[in-house]
């Protein structure tokens, strides 16, 4: 037994090895060449100096747990290879650099001059961690709400259905026609739309202004009350029976409702872990369509379904790419279309697109208070790419991006205003 940790919490984080030994894993662990240019991508580095910050670190401490313990020389010989033992200090370094310490914004990754994939070494770092039961209390309390209650903000279904209720009359209000509606739980739409549980907690207007695009492009579609929550936290947990369970709820949802394309909201995590990442964990392939609300609503605009007045953004704005949207999910050119056809003033951030910083709230940042002072410390470089475009308004497709990017408007002082894509679309529509 190992000082502070027991010999069974041991042997469940050395089991991720046995469990991913695959060409994958091998490679990403054995290439790395310390040419340092990741350091360079890394918004902890660059905003720190400090160099156990540099994501080849954290290639390194990955790679010495496996040489200890799969390898002979590790075995034989740790000192001479730099195998390290899985030991408390070990963890507590592994807890500080792999949570606290990164947001797997995968922009090192595109930076790698022999192409490490070094979001998902991070990543098994963190799984290794969750076998051990050593996930950050604030991240797991996270993964343990939507389990527990079908979305991360723990909002019990008659509240949620209040909020509704009042969206949809005010909605009505706003547009003065009986088809202006918030629909629940109704079968046979051709949409189920999905909801970050932050906005009915607090930006219902987010609600509302897609409720606004669906009215005005006439679309079939509804809301769950039993899974409409889009996030999955325990993709960042790096606990995959946890994300398979959140992510089989929604799509057995979808089944129950017998809806034909389920849309992810403005979520860059959500879109991944569920998107691009469930049909693996989940071993199997969806037999109905998955698209985001930003393909959706260029579609609607290509369509012709909506019209956007060109007049109504007067001010200048920005766009900032999540990262597992963008970077990882390569939804890129479609939020560029979308602000090209009405916004008169944009402007690109630099860098931008698949090069863009992250806002530094990924990887689950926001939901870890333990390193709430580093998570706005290294947002600094994100604050001055917004202001040397000189923007008033900061458009993002994420209200995880929103959250970080309003929580970097006050404490820089800023004077922006953050929007989501739905949002500042709904503000230019034009209704019949």
């Amino acid at each position: 037994m190992t000082e502070g940790l027991t010999s069974e919490q041991i042997d469940k984080g050395l089991e991720v090895f046995q469990g991913l030994a695959d060409s994958k894993l091998l490679t990403n662990l054995n290439s790395c060449v310390h040419c340092g240019l990741c350091a360079e991508s890394c918004i902890y580095y660059l905003t720190t100096g400090d160099p156990r910050l540099i994501p080849a670190r954290k290639v390194d401490l990955v790679a010495s747990l496996y040489k200890r313990y799969n390898t002979f020389t590790g075995r034989m010989m740790p000192g001479l290879t730099g195998a390290r033992n899985l030991d408390s200090k070990t963890v507590d370094e592994m807890t500080d650099l792999l949570f606290g310490a990164c947001t797997m914004c995968g922009r090192c990754t595109s930076h790698c001059s022999v192409g490490i994939d070094i979001a998902y070494l991070v990543k098994t770092g963190r799984t290794m961690l969750s076998n051990m039961g050593l996930v950050p209390a604030s991240l797991q309390s996270t993964v343990n709400a939507a389990l527990e209650t079908g979305n991360n903000m723990g909002i019990p279904e008659d509240e949620f259905l209040s909020t509704l209720q009042w969206m949809e009359e005010e909605l009505a209000d706003d547009l003065q026609h009986p088809d202006a509606r918030i629909p629940v739980n109704e079968t046979g739409k051709n949409v189920l739309y999905t909801l970050n549980p932050r906005e009915p907690k607090f930006f219902p207007l987010s609600i509302s202004a897609m409720a606004k695009i669906f009215f005005a492009a006439g679309e079939s579609w509804t809301l769950s009350t039993k899974m409409y929550d889009v996030t999955n936290y325990a993709y960042f947990s790096g606990n995959q029976q946890e994300a398979s369970v959140i992510a089989k709820r929604l799509s057995d949802e979808i089944d129950h409702l017998k809806t034909q394309t389920l849309v992810l909201a403005e979520c860059g995590h959500g879109s991944r872990a569920f998107r691009w990442e469930a049909p693996n964990y989940l071993k199997q392939c969806f037999p109905f369509r998955v698209m985001t609300s930003v393909e959706l609503i260029a579609g609607y605009l290509r369509e012709g379904r909506i019209r956007l007045d060109p007049a109504k953004i007067k001010e200048r704005v920005t766009l900032h790419d999540p990262c597992n949207l963008v970077r990882n999910g390569g939804v890129i050119l479609e939020q560029r279309y979308i602000l090209h056809q009405f916004v008169k003033d944009f402007v690109e951030m630099d860098p931008a697109g698949t090069d863009n910083y992250c806002c530094g709230g990924g990887g689950g940042q926001l939901a870890m208070s333990e390193y709430n002072v580093r998570r706005i410390k290294i947002a600094g470089i994100k604050a001055e790419q917004i202001r040397k475009t000189g923007a008033g308004i900061v458009v993002t497709p994420c209200h995880n991006c929103v959250d970080q990017l309003s929580q970097i408007n006050f404490h820089y002082k800023m004077g922006i205003q953050v929007k989501t894509l739905a949002e500042i679309v709904a503000d230019a529509l034009i209704l019949d």
